[in-house]
């Protein structure tokens, strides 16, 4: 999977390596903004004491 994103972006080997690097970055973001605030309630937490 990981071979055919790196050989569907455009451009010379810099230009991939920036665009990899920006949607890993994008990726983390909604994960931490939107994705785990939304599944928060259901997760198992331990009360802490």
């Amino acid at each position: 999977m990981y071979r055919w994103i790196w050989r569907k972006l455009p451009g010379p080997w810099a230009l991939r390596a920036l665009l990899c690097a920006a949607a890993a970055a994008v990726v983390v973001i909604v994960l931490f903004t939107q994705v785990f605030p939304a599944i928060e309630p259901w997760i198992n937490q331990p009360s802490l004491p």
